[in-house]
């Protein structure tokens, strides 16, 4: 061992040792609050060593207690203090106690110490909830759901931490079955971006509706993480955002804090785009076809051609390796040729096998192997695929099944995120709504679409059509709150946003701009100067198109208005048809009392009331 090594472990020993002799921890206490009124229920203690030593940080604390021992000690220490504090500074609601599981299952625990301390300072045990945090491994169930049964008696209650970090938080969710778990801060930091942190918060906050346990977002930082919590229905939270750990917290929350869990609004969740997470492959189209050894004679694959008419191809392997495709065409046709049955009929089936058949792995995406059958021979589309787990035959796949799963991946992709847009589709769409509606929110539904836009992808190619398709997706979200304001796609030139954003109206004037700004970009110098273009309808008749523009049709949504997202549809639909009777880039405001007309064409913008 390194001299200098030994000799740092030697201080830092004697550190922690003067450390518990003379109790130099500080307890720190973070507020957790009910996300839905912002009331304190409880804090949970945390503790630091002395501010000038290198034990200040806990992780250093208790990895060096672990070396020297001491882990028993400084947790009883820890604990100790941090119930005395507690006391003293009469802090209201539940303390959260951090416990690790290897230092409640010792066995003076049972015997009632920890309920000592909480006596000695004047706290019923009720208040103290024991927070399992893990360091290490947990290997005894039976032995710890003993330890907490133990502690139940006693009168306290169990909560989990760090749910989806430690080595075994699930599992010991199933086995202690505790009041409280606690999201690891992993999945709750960033979870406004990130759909797959959306779901799995989703996911927990119904398995503790079902098992009766309360659920606490650990590291809330900003305010878009503390609405996202608030609306998943999350019951109890804490991070930054609410309180920093303190020696002296503060027992009520601030003022633009409750004023912010009040908001009476939904926050806008974070979409996929697509669903990628979860790759088909080609396992989804393995189909179970029996395959025969080189060593078969042509006269038996033969008889099972004839005997089965459904049976297209048999595949050829040996040893569990595929090395061959034999197709009913190529052997009937070959075997109908005079006396070539009579010739070949004993020999073996390889010799009028495809040899280079088309092989995938299982676990090839649809996507992949779709562009590999595209780059292959001709043949490999009828012939079909044989299908192999790490090279070993497993059974065959065919061209139609592959075509028909795209295109239903392609379909439902599209329902949930538009493909070439990436903005959220019907599914999420339709959702948001109702979740506006079922909250009670004011909000704006704003039905967007492109006037005179199939005649521009006639003229000019569905190429350039998507461009613009894409440059007013872009136009659109640029120019809402992504907090706030929800854009969707709904499909060809139609989109819709739902703004909560209170300055709806200007953002709406300020997307007119955009577009009548951005569309002359997308036409010839001389359809620009003209304002237009010349096609041929069906009949061979010259007709003039005017360059596209948008109509917004925009109805104000208050509480109890409407009751779900099919009504929601309908009117919109219908402000946007008085949107498109207005020319040029128009705005349709319907506030259900009466209805006003915002025109804008170029730079003038002037408005109007309809009755």
């Amino acid at each position: 061992m390194n001299e200098n090594s030994s000799d740092s472990d030697d201080y830092l020993a004697q550190r922690l040792r003067e450390i518990i002799l003379h109790r130099q921890l500080t307890p720190l206490f973070q507020p957790i609050i009910r996300m839905q009124s912002g009331e304190i229920i409880g804090y949970e203690g945390l503790i630091r060593g002395p501010s000038d030593s290198p034990l200040h940080s806990p992780l250093n604390l208790f990895k060096v207690a672990r070396s020297c021992n001491l882990s028993v000690e400084v947790e009883h220490l820890c604990r100790r203090i941090t119930l005395e504090k507690f006391a003293e500074l009469q802090l209201p609601g539940r303390l959260f106690l951090n416990v690790s599981p290897e230092c409640l299952m010792q066995a003076d625990v049972r015997h009632g110490e920890t309920l000592g301390y909480i006596h000695e300072v004047g706290i019923n045990p009720e208040r103290v909830i024991i927070e399992l945090t893990e360091s290490q491994p947990t290997y005894d169930y039976d032995l710890l759901r003993e330890a907490v049964t133990h502690y139940r008696a006693m009168g306290f209650r169990i909560a989990i931490d760090d749910l989806g970090e430690g080595f075994s938080s699930l599992r010991l969710w199933s086995e202690l079955r505790p009041e409280y778990v606690k999201i690891d801060m992993h999945f709750v930091q960033g979870i406004n971006h990130d759909p797959i942190k959306l779901q799995f918060v989703r996911s927990i906050q119904e398995i503790a509706e079902k098992s009766g346990t309360i659920v606490i977002a650990e590291g809330i930082e900003t305010d878009a993480e503390l609405l996202m919590i608030r609306d998943l229905g999350v019951s109890y939270g804490q991070g930054y955002k609410i309180a920093r750990p303190h020696a002296h917290p503060a027992t009520t929350l601030s003022v633009d804090l409750r004023n912010l869990l009040r908001h009476n609004g939904v926050a806008v969740y974070p979409h996929e785009t697509g669903r990628g997470h979860k790759i088909l492959t080609a396992l989804k189209l393995l189909r179970s076809v029996q395959s025969v050894s080189p060593e078969v004679h042509n006269n038996r694959i033969y008889e099972m051609f004839n005997s089965d008419p459904t049976l297209e191809v048999i595949p050829v392997v040996s040893n569990g390796v595929p090395v061959g495709l034999i197709t009913r065409a190529n052997l009937i046709d070959r075997f109908a040729r005079p006396y070539l049955r009579e010739l070949h009929g004993k020999k073996s089936c390889t010799l009028f096998m495809d040899s280079n058949p088309l092989i995938t792995d299982k676990n090839t995406a649809l996507h992949a192997l779709s562009q590999i059958i595209v780059d292959a021979d001709r043949h490999h589309l009828f012939n079909g695929f044989i299908i192999t787990d790490a090279g070993q035959y497993m059974g065959m796949g065919n061209a139609h099944d592959l075509m028909r799963e795209i295109t239903q991946m392609q379909i439902s992709a599209a329902r949930y995120a538009n493909p070439l847009t990436l903005l959220p589709g019907n599914v999420p769409i339709d959702e948001h709504i109702d979740r506006l509606l079922e909250n009670g929110t004011r909000f704006c539904a704003c039905y967007v679409d492109l006037d005179h836009f199939k005649p521009y992808n006639d003229v000019y190619g569905y190429r350039k059509g998507d461009d613009i398709l894409r440059v007013s997706g872009k136009i659109l979200s640029g120019h809402c709150d992504p907090q706030r304001d929800f854009v969707g796609h709904i499909g060809g030139d139609d989109f819709i946003i739902l703004f909560q954003s209170e300055d709806w109206e200007q953002r709406c004037r300020a997307i007119l701009d955009a577009f009548a700004s951005a569309a002359p970009d997308f036409y010839s110098e001389e359809d620009r100067l003209r304002g237009g273009y010349v096609s041929e309808d069906r009949r061979g008749d010259k007709v003039f198109h005017p360059l596209v523009t948008i109509s917004l049709g925009l109805v104000k949504v208050e509480p109890g208005q409407f009751l779900s997202h099919h009504q929601i549809a309908t009117a919109t639909a219908e402000a946007k048809q008085q949107a498109k009777k207005i020319p040029g880039n128009s705005l349709f405001i319907d506030r259900r009392q009466g209805a006003c007309i915002v025109e804008a064409g170029g730079d003038d913008t002037t408005l109007t009331h309809a009755a």
